[in-house]
């Protein structure tokens, strides 16, 4: 039988990995770390030597990086139905979306926050209202964005905009809103969110 765990903390975007563990159906152990401390321990370093959470292992394999996880997940257990079928025009889509969120959104919103001013040509995002143009006319065309289901990539898109959204980094446009909304709904979601918010209250 296999192992799954799950390397986080409450206050991390290790959320979004327990998400999608519940969205598997799958059993899995839960092993919390502490900033600065745990996660900078030599023990969690030869799993991530980044030191930071969520990374999860699967047996022997470990997957590190939001993305990855949710692609490896979706992959390992496909009875969930968590990505299109390989070969399809869906399965593209799927992917674009599902790295979009983990490339271009995330490096925008990031320079936004850090203060950085680039030329549009020299930033792989292009620009952060390039970004969210983009992804307010997707949200605002479709339910799902990759095919007629739910798949890992609506779970990682609006999970990243309604955290941004939560805190103010990005505009809450009625698309995105509603779009978040409407998936952190989920049972899954809803499960991870309150698991993550009674191991930090328990801290508290």
């Amino acid at each position: 039988m296999s192992t799954l765990t799950l390397y986080t903390h409450p206050e991390s975007r290790g959320v979004v990995a327990r998400w999608m563990l519940e969205e598997t159906g799958q059993s899995y152990r839960t092993e919390y770390l502490e900033y600065g401390t745990t996660m900078k321990a030599p023990e969690y370093l030869a799993i991530n030597p980044m030191g930071k959470v969520p990374a999860i292992r699967h047996d022997t394999t470990v997957v590190t990086e939001n993305a990855a996880i949710c692609a490896y997940l979706a992959d390992a257990f496909p009875a969930a139905g968590l990505a299109p079928p390989s070969g399809s025009r869906e399965r593209g889509d799927y992917y674009r979306w599902l790295f979009f969120v983990a490339g271009p959104l995330e490096a925008a919103v990031l320079a936004k926050l850090g203060g950085a001013t680039l030329e549009p040509r020299s930033a792989g995002f292009g620009s952060l209202e390039d970004v969210l143009a983009t992804l307010d006319a997707l949200v605002s065309s479709r339910e799902f964005v990759a095919g007629d289901r739910f798949s890992a990539a609506d779970l990682m898109l609006s999970a990243y905009l309604g955290w941004y959204m939560q805190f103010g980094v990005i505009d809450k446009r009625p698309a995105f809103e509603a779009y978040a909304a409407r998936h952190a709904g989920r049972e899954a979601a809803v499960r991870a969110r309150a698991t993550e918010a009674e191991r930090a209250a328990a801290k508290a």
